[in-house]
């Protein structure tokens, strides 16, 4: 099974994309203008890429009915709330885990940003 989205791998997998694209950076553009204005549009793309992919499979929308299927899982939403470790209930949500699936999509762009950061020395902040 290959994992593509779910709440437990998203923020691990921002901060890793954060942190190698901030140590690439780091060395290849010596302008601190230009570095922050490719880490701003890189940081843009991955964070959309992630919410329209991730909330897609949230909303069990046919088009990434691949992803869940090559991950066991019975629903799009199943592989978000549950990725294959968990239990939860994924077919009857509360409004407070719906709320709380939404804070969640919101720490996106905070782990792409602390992956930036740990690159090292600020040039990517």
């Amino acid at each position: 099974m290959i994992p593509y989205d779910s709440f437990l791998i998203d923020g691990p997998w921002l901060l890793s994309i954060g942190f190698i694209v901030g140590k690439i950076l780091n060395k290849a553009i010596e302008d601190m203008d230009q570095r922050k204005k490719t880490v701003w549009w890189i940081s843009l793309a991955t964070i959309l890429g992630f919410w329209i992919t991730s909330i897609s499979l949230y909303f069990n929308l046919e088009w990434v009915r691949w992803m869940w299927e090559m991950c066991g899982a019975e629903s799009g939403r199943d592989w978000m709330i549950n990725s294959g470790v968990f239990n939860f209930d994924h077919e009857n949500v509360s409004t407070t885990g719906h709320a709380l699936a939404a804070m969640m999509f919101l720490t996106y762009p905070i782990w792409i940003k602390l992956g930036f950061k740990l690159a090292g020395d600020g040039k990517c902040e």
